[in-house]
């Protein structure tokens, strides 16, 4: 498994603070997927904006469909995500 250094939620500057806190989720964590991109924020925003389109935007597929395949595939990498 390989090892990507992440920004704290501790450790974050006031301008990654707060993308962290529009971000988090409704347990009250930031997922580390979201924590990766803290030593370059603006790749944290691009990464959002990518997976709302790809799993909210128009398209053919169902939400529920982009799910299944979401999870199909993370089971086939033995991602947790």
């Amino acid at each position: 498994m390989a090892f990507i250094r992440y920004v704290e939620e501790s450790e974050a500057s006031p301008e990654l603070r707060a993308m962290y806190d529009r971000y988090r989720e409704p347990a009250g964590h930031v997922d580390n997927i979201l924590k990766v991109h803290g030593l370059n924020p603006p790749s944290l925003e691009g990464h959002v904006r990518l997976y709302q389109t790809l799993m909210r935007g128009r398209s053919e597929l169902s939400p529920a469909r982009r799910e299944m395949i979401a999870v199909l595939v993370s089971s086939i990498n033995a991602c947790h995500y």
